[in-house]
């Protein structure tokens, strides 16, 4: 493999000039600058990316810090982001933080290590004044961590009231509500809709809120009691899907058909949803819309460019499938 100084050979001219002609700083005559393009295309040659980030302090490598990978919402997240980073030159690095507050520390410090330009991140346990001593680009995703700290989020409130009023309108008449960890932002804000919406009526209980931790067996597990003690429920909003699936395995364990019997509606859109039996309705977030906002957004603030806002709020929609 070719060397910078065999470049350097090859076209009789110094290694300050080859550096010059790549990384397009300092005055090179027209001929000269020919002479080494030349000689690069000659000799195959490739910088090296690592030595030309340790030089410019860039290295064209966002980081993306996810807070759960096995939810399938994260990785169409992540899809979307690595497309349009892809597009507009940039690396993606994945770091799966399983909402462990050292692990994402260490995965910060890393990807400070290795000069990424920014970092996306969708995470509770990431501290405001822990991105403000980054001194590098962040934008937040599905989570807020700061009004000062750009953003990209649904309306989950909305959502939240959208998905319990269509149950009502299903003729459902006891709704309980699968809620996401309470450190969590976006399951707190879909808890407040359903509440919203139900808190009024005279057959709600505390005891039909229960935490399913935003995973599909926790939702499972915690279903199936919630049917022992309150027989009568007869309609589930999950505030996400892969809860709504874990009610749906539930509902058929406990002996009860759905939708006859019960109906059952998640919240995010992902493509797993289409693959239930029976198929899931759903609240469906913009996934690819908000990935790709995210990276727009952040590789803006690293060019230095201007942004039109720090709040990206998008609207949600109903997806009505077999399991209402």
């Amino acid at each position: 493999m070719a060397s910078i100084r065999d470049v350097a050979k090859y076209a009789s001219v110094s290694v300050a000039t080859v550096s010059r002609v790549l990384n397009d700083k300092g005055y090179v005559g027209a001929e000269t600058r020919k002479k080494v393009e030349a000689a690069i295309a000659d000799l195959n040659y490739r910088p090296n990316e690592v030595a030309r980030s340790l030089f410019k302090k860039q290295s064209k490598t966002i980081g993306l810090i996810l807070p759960d990978i096995m939810n399938p919402f994260f990785p169409e997240l992540a899809r979307a982001i690595e497309d349009t980073a892809s597009k507009l030159g940039y690396t993606v690095i994945l770091c799966n933080s399983d909402e462990d507050e050292e692990k994402a520390q260490r995965y910060i410090d890393v990807l400070l290590q290795k000069y990424v330009d920014g970092i996306i991140i969708s995470s509770n346990t990431i501290l405001e004044k822990t991105i403000r001593e980054l001194n590098i680009p962040v934008v937040c995703i599905d989570r807020e961590i700061s009004k000062e700290i750009p953003t990209i989020v649904v309306d989950n409130k909305k959502g939240a009231r959208m998905a319990t009023r269509f149950l009502k309108e299903k003729g459902r008449r006891k709704i309980a509500h699968i809620r996401g960890p309470m450190d969590i932002v976006n399951a707190n804000e879909r808890c407040e809709g359903y509440r919203e919406v139900v808190s009024g009526e005279q057959w709600f209980k505390e005891s039909y809120i229960v935490n399913g931790n935003y995973r599909m067996e926790t939702a499972t597990e915690v279903v199936l009691e919630l049917l022992r003690q309150h027989p009568e429920i007869d309609g589930i909003f999950a505030a996400n899907d892969t809860m709504a699936i874990g009610a749906i395995k539930a509902a058929y364990q406990h002996g009860l058909k759905v939708p006859e019997e019960i109906s059952i509606i998640g919240f995010d859109g992902i493509a797993l949803g289409k693959a239930s039996i029976p198929e899931l309705t759903t609240i469906e977030q913009p996934l690819y819309k908000l990935g790709q906002t995210a990276a727009k957004v952040l590789i803006k603030l690293i060019k230095g460019q201007d942004i039109e806002k720090t709040f990206y709020q998008f609207n949600v929609q109903l997806v009505e499938r077999d399991s209402t």
